[in-house]
């Protein structure tokens, strides 16, 4: 007699499609339900507009920095491939090394070193005051941040002015033209005191993160304020440390406000790189060789990027 085992019953695929072989399941490709076609619509739009304003204008600036693109004069209307004369233009250009190196300085002291410790010590100052002191603060810092640059820079500019400038009369040393004897020095406070609301802001989030309970055990033991930050509150929030690093170095390097306070006089003393792509690009008319340097310094974004990158892996 012939025995009729019954059917398996049936296995109904759970949330995430179908099990695979070895009884895992596949993941969902489609968990929105929406389709390819529909998913690409929406993101068209978005893809349009990056591709109309950064894409283009990116690869557009990486054909002009092979040529001898002007911005007037024969080469504007029939520019020529030079290939890499200018790159090795800017190689060989002293006025370019002069802007690399107040990059650097410009970077270091008002990024790396002035927003990083300016906004960490608001952050843990601040962290213990009452509520209603402490909203002033950020309310004041986050002013200095959000208010356009060409009114921070007029507000600067009467600031160091020589002739009944405010820090002449604070200091009793009118006729001082500070900007004019110490631009560099100038920029550095200047951009300190700018954009140090980000680097609070960060700070202030990733203090919440360390754990109290650490903070009393430090105290009671009694360890010092140093010790007690570099033991306790820094291992916590060095990842965060090294994120803010590297978002305001991009951002300083890049940053175009030098520019609206000393234009990079007197004699090159200012001219970050930035500004001597502004000047010789629109001042000098050489489109090709800016754009040139334009691509030179998003090299080098890209590499600090790299770096900051790795580091950050690796702490993690």
């Amino acid at each position: 007699m012939t025995t009729v085992s019954p059917p398996a019953p049936a296995q109904t695929p759970g949330p995430g499609g179908p099990s695979g072989p070895g009884g895992s399941r596949s993941p969902a490709l489609d968990v929105a339900g929406l389709g390819v076609s529909r998913a690409l619509g929406f993101v068209a739009p978005a893809m349009l507009l990056i591709g109309a304003f950064l894409v283009f204008p990116a690869l557009w600036t990486i054909y002009i920095g092979v040529t001898n693109y002007r911005l007037t004069g024969v080469e504007a209307v029939s520019p020529s491939i030079v290939g890499l004369a200018n790159y090795t233009k800017a190689l060989n250009d002293a006025l370019f090394h002069n802007a690399l190196w107040l990059t650097m300085l410009f970077v270091l002291g008002s990024a790396i070193i002035g927003q990083n410790i300016l906004g960490f010590t608001l952050a843990w100052v601040m962290r213990r005051t009452r509520p209603a002191v402490r909203r002033t603060v950020e309310a004041f810092v986050l002013l200095a941040w959000i208010l356009p640059s060409t009114v921070v820079a007029y507000l600067w500019v009467a600031f160091f002015d020589r002739d009944g400038g405010t820090l002449n009369g604070i200091l009793g040393t009118g006729g001082t033209a500070w900007l004019i004897d110490y631009p560099m020095a100038c920029l550095v406070i200047f951009n300190t005191w700018r954009g140090t609301a980000f680097s609070m802001m960060l700070y202030s989030s990733a203090l919440q993160a360390v754990p109290p309970s650490q903070l009393e055990s430090a105290r009671m033991v009694g360890a010092s304020g140093w010790q007690t930050l570099r033991d306790v509150v820094f291992p916590h929030i060095r990842g965060h440390v090294l994120t803010n690093t590297l978002l305001i170095s991009l951002w300083t390097a890049n940053d175009f406000s030098p520019f609206l306070l000393t234009k990079g006089g007197p004699n090159h003393e200012s001219e970050t790189v930035p500004v001597y792509i502004y000047n010789v690009a629109l001042q000098g008319g050489e489109l090709g060789y800016s754009s040139a340097i334009s691509f030179l310094l998003l090299i080098a974004n890209l590499l600090v990027s790299l770096i900051y990158l790795r580091l950050l892996r690796r702490r993690s």
